[in-house]
């Protein structure tokens, strides 16, 4: 697994106007994940028109909403790390804005690229089942690649 910094996108706009070149540039790996903060919005649609793009270009491309924010994901491996219970925490609509960023000032690593978010993600995955349990949308993605894999 590597995780992409080149181009460092925000938001859904970026990715969907540089999508065919970052097709191009990475064609030659197995599979791209596009994992974005669904924002309160659902992206179904979008999400299929990006799959298909990639598709008629011979490359597998699965895209997936977090629900809140990725940053979700990252603290489901750390639960027991925040100043709130699980669950007050991953209904929070403000979860990057509230809990986020003071969880990364004080376990991330300032000399590591984008504060050693990766570190700590890599950290939650040593926790896979529970990151699964807590997070049910990356059961749903593991689903979808593993149907992928069987074509």
């Amino acid at each position: 697994m590597s995780v992409l910094t080149n181009p460092h996108l925000r938001g859904i706009s970026q990715v969907k106007a540089q999508l065919p070149g970052n097709i191009d540039r990475y064609r030659h790996l197995d599979l791209l994940l596009c994992l974005v903060g669904a924002d309160g919005k659902g992206r179904s649609m979008e999400f299929a028109d990006m799959e298909a793009k990639a598709r008629q270009s011979g490359v597998r491309l699965l895209c997936c909403a977090a629900v809140q924010e990725v940053e979700i994901w990252l603290l489901a491996g750390h639960a027991a790390k925040l100043p709130v219970p699980w669950r007050q925490a991953r209904s929070e609509v403000s979860l990057k804005e509230k809990y986020f960023q003071s969880f990364l000032n004080q376990h991330g690593d300032k000399r590591r690229p984008a504060g050693g978010r990766e570190h700590l993600m890599r950290q939650t995955l040593n926790n896979y089942r529970g990151l699964k349990k807590r997070c049910p949308k990356i059961q749903h993605l593991e689903t979808r690649i593993r149907a992928l894999a069987s074509r």
